[in-house]
């Protein structure tokens, strides 16, 4: 019996206190051994891998110490910084708690895709393999059928290990928001004048970009659902400056107004074609749940908020007072 006990305490003793990490750091951070276990990986490819990444590591070794120390179906895949000098002991159960390297990429409301993917095109912990694809090559590789990507991509934050691929973040985010919208789509009242789920998610990314704070959002919604009934263009800025593209100067002129394009709504009624921006899971119930409102203007009070009137006059004097800083006593007739 003290010979067994004698032989364990060397065991564990040899494993904690004999250093197999070299002192020498392979990693920009001073004092850490960077190395990347694969998924799905057993103990005997554990071993390998580290030997191969410069860590002396004997299979029957490494089976025995994670064993010993019961992480052997423990261990995770991922980047490791690893303690330079550090035992077998110490990068056993770091692994199993898979303390490892994580890198993230944050979708916010409202971005648009070009916007996305200049983000996504950057990360360096990422493999590019979307780098330089079109449109149609990007949903072809998601195997997405749609006109454009624009809206497709849920706002979240995405965590990843590195060297994960590009393409994974946009499928998990189109998956995201698929979910999202099919469950907001549920929801729909027969009375709503959308017809599927796009023109859903059209919707919602106007409401994103047209909405200063938050609790305005359903009567956002309510204004654009209301000009769809009626017929009406839904004569919002958003839609323009998204269609003169990403070189917009951010000065929107009369003329872009009376330029035609899919994307003008003062000149056409109805939806643009697609999206113009990632639409948050709020805008998307806010369209199919809109405020009770027979307003059909709104107008930016300047603090965030809008003011929305139900008549041309109402909503003029509106405008007077928010925007041209001129009394609002003054009435006015419809032009």
């Amino acid at each position: 019996m003290i010979y067994l006990l004698g032989l364990i305490s060397v065991f564990y003793g040899a494993i904690f206190l004999i250093p197999v990490v070299p002192i020498a750091s392979n990693s920009s951070a001073d004092s850490v051994y960077r190395v990347k276990i694969a998924p799905q990986s057993g103990l005997s490819a554990i071993s390998q891998q580290l030997s191969d990444q410069g860590i002396p590591s004997n299979a029957l070794i490494f089976q025995l110490a994670a064993r010993g120390l019961f992480v052997g179906s423990k261990l995770k895949p991922g980047t490791y910084l690893l303690p330079t000098h550090a035992s077998l002991g110490i990068i056993l159960l770091q692994i199993a708690r898979g303390d490892r390297v994580r890198e993230s990429i944050a979708i916010i409301p409202g971005m648009t895709i070009w916007q996305l993917r200049k983000i996504i095109d950057a990360h360096p912990a990422l493999i590019h393999q979307t780098k330089g694809m079109g449109s149609q090559e990007l949903l072809q590789a998601l195997n997405l059928s749609y006109p454009g990507d624009e809206g497709l991509f849920y706002p979240d934050t995405y965590i990843f290990d590195p060297d994960d691929s590009d393409l994974s973040i946009y499928r998990r985010a189109s998956q995201a928001m698929q979910k999202q919208l099919n469950t907001a789509w549920e929801q729909k009242e027969a009375t709503s004048p959308l017809k599927n789920p796009y023109e859903l998610l059209i919707l919602a990314s106007i409401v994103e970009k047209e909405t200063g704070r938050s609790s305005d959002r359903s009567q956002v919604a309510a204004v654009f659902i209301n000009r769809l009934n009626l017929k009406m263009p839904l004569q919002t800025d958003p839609t323009v400056i998204y269609g003169i593209g990403p070189n917009f100067d951010g000065n929107l002129r009369k003329a872009n107004l009376r330029k035609d394009s899919p994307y003008n709504t003062y000149m056409n009624k109805g939806l643009p074609p697609t999206p113009i921006a990632m639409p948050s899971k709020e805008s998307l119930l806010a369209v199919i749940h809109p405020a009770k409102s027979d307003a059909i203007y709104f107008v930016a009070r300047g603090d965030g908020s809008s003011h929305f009137s139900k008549t041309l006059q109402e909503h003029e004097k509106a405008v007077d007072q928010f925007q041209r800083k001129r009394s609002p006593t003054k009435t006015y007739s419809k032009p």
